[in-house]
């Protein structure tokens, strides 16, 4: 299930004609599970995230014959780390201001090196192989390091999102889906409001999944207002969609029920996709859940962090 990164995989190495300090990208999810430009990397039962990243990001530098910057987002120190790793293995963590310049031209650069729609591809080839963690966590990864470059409103960033949220409804996380379902749903409605009514749709579904009363009501009274809204403006064009909204509608006036599984509504959501990225292929309490996991700003980490740190000869798998 698992992707090893190897010299011999041309697919996984930027292009060597790339400028130096080409900047990759990393990312541990809460479980440790550890992807990198993405690639979800084989752990080997007890290696630390730290070390694999630091192990395959010094391939690349020493492939290339140049120094490379490395951008690691890790979910378990809730943080944003800064690389920079040469050609004989050491590295060291640095300052945002020393971090490669932002700007247009620097991300097309990365993203031709490592295309978005082909970590969308490889995430689709892990879901219809029913092998769901790798799929979601590589779609983490794809999100929030396309959030962290572009925005949240950005269109690469909003499919990837709807994608996750798909991922976590194919998993059973319902309330996780319908949070990054939502937070989709409240961008379109914001930037784009003519092509909301699906994304609407689909955060419904997930929130017919939901069993906790407090959740119900806050996430229902938001979709109750974005239906509403898409009304008003005239663009419940479907009949899924009108049926969809009286299914929020009835649920609120009975106390938040649970809508029965298979129901026509959210059958009708579920089979149109997450949108053109995947088309093809619970909470409790009642303090409402965050808008979204990767809303909340990281820490970037200070300078000198050992973790990531290696001197030069050191042994691969040891740090500083």
């Amino acid at each position: 299930m698992n992707h090893s990164l190897t010299p011999r995989d041309k697919g996984n190495l930027p292009v060597l004609g790339a400028p130096p300090l080409i900047r990759l990208d990393a990312y541990v999810a809460e479980d440790g599970s550890t992807v990198v430009n993405g690639h979800l990397l084989d752990m080997g039962g007890t290696r630390p995230p730290n070390e694999a990243i630091l192990d395959a990001v010094a391939m690349f530098a020493r492939t290339l014959g140049a120094p490379v910057a490395a951008t690691v987002i890790d979910r378990t120190a809730q943080q944003v780390a800064r690389l920079r790793v040469h050609p004989d293995g050491s590295s060291r963590t640095i300052g945002e201001e020393e971090d490669l310049p932002p700007g247009r031209e620097r991300t097309a650069a990365e993203e031709e090196a490592f295309p978005p729609l082909a970590r969308v591809e490889r995430i689709i080839q892990h879901a219809q192989r029913e092998e769901l963690h790798a799929a979601f966590v590589l779609a983490s990864a794809l999100r929030e390091h396309l959030t962290l470059r572009r925005g949240a409103e950005d269109e690469l960033s909003l499919e990837a999102r709807a994608i996750e949220a798909y991922l976590a409804y194919l998993r059973g996380d319902y309330m996780l889906s319908t949070v990054l379902a939502l937070t989709v749903a409240r961008i379109r409605c914001r930037t784009d409001l003519n092509r909301a009514a699906p994304d609407v749709a689909r955060a419904t579904a997930a929130w017919q999944r939901l069993w906790d009363e407090g959740q119900v009501a806050t996430r229902g009274q938001e979709l109750l207002r974005m239906w509403e809204r898409l009304s008003a403006a005239g663009l419940l064009q479907e009949a899924s969609h009108h049926a969809m909204a009286q299914a929020v509608r009835s649920r609120l006036a009975q106390g938040g029920r649970s809508v029965p599984r298979g129901s026509a509504p959210a059958a009708a959501a579920l089979t149109a996709g997450p949108g053109p990225g995947l088309g093809s292929g619970s909470g409790s309490g009642q303090v409402p859940a965050p808008v979204a996991p990767e809303d909340k700003p990281l820490k970037p980490t200070r300078r000198g962090l050992r973790r990531f740190t290696r001197r030069a000869g050191r042994p691969p798998g040891q740090s500083s």
